[in-house]
């Protein structure tokens, strides 16, 4: 009898939190929400929010990327976070929170708000992790595959593949709401495409040039270095896979590691949204591997590469679409965009992704590169002119990707760009 007392009071007080999600002037979809965790002192993973409809939005705990973090930060950063959950646990409240929940809305229509109540409950896991029959880790929401990242370079899909060029280290296959596959690997004309990846193509290093990106020349390579799972029981908001991989000086007498490039990929469950799509993030943090910078000269393509599939090649295989309204690749190639489209002809009809770049990104809106008859298209922050990647510094991009079936729509896209122009403001009261 007590207890079942000390529960409803219990309910009744985390029932008086709601968390406020402030308007924008523009229409919102695919929005993933930061919650501070100081206000809610019970198990971050059975918080679970509400709307006056009674619609469930789960939360989970936003997990920190320490890959980059030397001993002694980690230590630090390892220190402030207990410390902030001691305060939580006291009742007292942080002047600079660190840690989040992170939620998600479909959709939010221009200058709506939305508050949701919070209550304590058994969330769901949704987004899961499998492997399939070569140990890479498949991202899935419901069952349902939505990446693969490939950590297995032994295998050869077909004889004539060069081993200079068997690599692991990327996203592939990457798949539509209707499971089409929208991404290709080895693809016969450039076996060293590799469905969606980050290596830069000319590069100087120790005063030599080299190139990671065409490693049938053999000046350079990307080894994976390892990766993990963060939540390997599943999430009921998200997934995350953190990998890091090395960029391979190949030029020098004896091969060398010039740039550590850490990759962390978020898969969301998003419910709600205006049509099906599967969301996630990719997000690079890239750092000298010496205490010699990594020059980048002014070049057409490098940096992010997204490869479709073979069926795709040809001048009319596949489809490309512009933040800017173009869908001439001729056109479009070397414009800057907030997102670029590509997609073609899939098991569902038609099929394609969106990349979208954050507006904080290096020189955003970045320039684009599409090929004149191949399906794929690379993000180039380079084409306007030369940059370095100093020791001591870390560059960091992030993209999120949105895979649909049908035809592109561009107003949909805009709308889930304007959730990174537009990020959730939120106030959390009792």
């Amino acid at each position: 009898m007590v207890r079942s007392l000390l529960l409803l009071l219990l309910a009744s007080a985390l029932s008086a939190q709601t968390i406020t999600i402030a308007p924008a002037p523009v229409d919102r979809a695919a929005l993933v929400v930061r919650v501070p965790c100081y206000p809610f002192k019970k198990d971050p993973n059975r918080l679970c929010a509400f709307d006056d409809a009674g619609k469930a939005y789960p939360m989970q705990e936003e997990l920190l990327n320490y890959q980059f973090l030397s001993k002694a930060e980690n230590e630090k950063e390892t220190q402030r976070r207990t410390a902030e959950f001691v305060a939580i646990h006291e009742g007292k409240i942080p002047q600079d929170p660190v840690q989040h929940m992170l939620l998600t809305v479909g959709s939010l229509p221009a200058n709506k708000t939305l508050r949701l109540t919070v209550q304590e409950r058994d969330n769901p896991s949704r987004v899961m992790v499998k492997t399939d029959a070569s140990g890479n880790p498949m991202l899935n929401i419901d069952g349902n595959v939505c990446l693969t990242y490939q950590t297995n370079k032994k295998n050869k899909p077909r004889p004539d593949i060069s081993d200079s060029i068997l690599r692991a280290g990327y996203l592939h296959p990457v798949r539509s709401p209707s499971g089409a596959i929208v991404t290709g690997d080895y693809p016969s004309n450039h076996p060293h495409h590799h469905g969606i990846w980050t290596p830069y193509t000319k590069a100087v290093f120790q005063g030599r040039t080299t190139d990671f990106w065409n490693m049938q020349n053999k000046k350079g390579r990307v080894d994976l270095v390892g990766y993990g799972i963060n939540a390997p029981g599943g999430g009921a908001v998200y997934q995350k896979l953190d990998a890091t991989t090395g960029m391979v000086d190949l030029t020098a007498p004896k091969e060398i590691t010039a740039l550590w490039d850490a990759s962390m990929v978020l898969l969301y469950d998003i419910a709600d949204t205006p049509k099906p799509m599967v969301v996630f993030d990719l997000i690079t943090e890239q750092a000298c591997a010496t205490q010699d910078p990594v020059e980048l000269p002014e070049y057409h393509y490098g940096s992010f590469g997204l490869r479709g599939p073979d069926e795709w090649n040809g001048k009319e295989g596949a489809r490309y679409l512009t933040s800017e309204g173009l869908s001439d690749r001729k056109k479009a190639d070397g414009t800057r965009a907030r997102w670029c489209y590509l997609g073609g002809k899939t098991s569902a009809g038609l099929s394609g992704t969106a990349v979208l770049g954050y507006p904080d990104n290096f020189r955003f809106p970045m320039p684009v590169r599409l090929h004149p008859d191949m399906p794929y298209f690379s993000i180039v922050p380079q084409k306007l002119g030369p940059f370095t990647i100093k020791p001591g510094e870390r560059y960091v991009t992030r993209y999120r990707f949105i895979v649909t079936d049908g035809e592109p729509d561009a107003k949909l896209f805009d709308a889930c760009w304007n959730s990174l122009a537009h990020p959730a403001v939120v106030s959390v009261a009792k």
